[in-house]
């Protein structure tokens, strides 16, 4: 009967070590797997809430601002049943451009489509509103294992030169068709345009009030 084979210590650390690599490997091609990227689909026309904003006049739209982290196209989720401190992010799932410009551009585009006439921050003069929005939250927020929702946070103001006319808050949160990166983009982007019509139909109050005030003096 032959002895068993003793292997020498510095041969079994060099196998273990290999096989260490060899599984490193296996990971790194997962990594290597196609990105799927997201934006929020076409502006469709959407009804909106209050009067027109055409009633504002010309309004001047600055870009949406926000955290660092939404100065990037990586997609966050939270699991807050687990760990609300906790924000992560979709391995191979990426937004076409981060959300700050994603929201700037559909924002743009509502007010727009209400009537309004759209300015960037290159043709600002004295006397034309100016909006800015400041986004509090914007996250595919899962409650369970199974249910998860788009939540879209942001703080609009409106100012007159230096003179803030008016600032409201607007949150929407929409229901995920699926507990993954597709689901939580279709959430978001229906989320953000919630807010956008909400933003539209408080625009239309502050013009109305404006024209009203106007015409009061006259």
């Amino acid at each position: 009967m032959r002895n068993p084979v003793t292997l020498h210590p510095t041969f079994t650390r060099a196998l273990i070590a290999g096989a260490c690599a060899i599984a490193f490997a296996g990971c790194a091609s997962q990594k290597g797997q196609p990105t799927t990227q997201f934006d929020f689909g076409p502006a469709t026309a959407a009804a909106q809430n209050g009067a027109p904003s055409a009633a504002l006049g010309p309004i001047v739209v600055t870009d949406v601002t926000g955290s660092s982290a939404l100065d990037s196209e990586r997609m966050f989720y939270r699991l807050s049943y687990a760990d609300q401190m906790q924000a992560r992010t979709y391995a191979n799932s990426r937004w076409t451009a981060n959300p700050l410009q994603l929201m700037t551009q559909r924002v743009k585009t509502r007010i727009g489509q209400s009537g309004a006439k759209v300015l960037s921050e290159t043709d600002a003069s004295l006397g034309i509103p100016l909006l800015r929005i400041d986004v509090d939250e914007f996250m595919h927020d899962f409650s369970s294992a199974t249910q998860s929702s788009g939540r879209v946070a942001v703080r609009a103001s409106v100012f007159r030169g230096h003179t803030l006319v008016d600032q409201r808050s607007f949150v929407r949160s929409t229901p995920a068709a699926s507990a993954d990166a597709a689901g939580g983009a279709r959430a978001l982007a229906a989320s953000t345009d919630a807010v956008a019509a909400d933003i539209v139909g408080w625009l239309g109050t502050l013009g109305a009030a404006t024209n009203a005030e106007t015409n009061a003096r006259r």
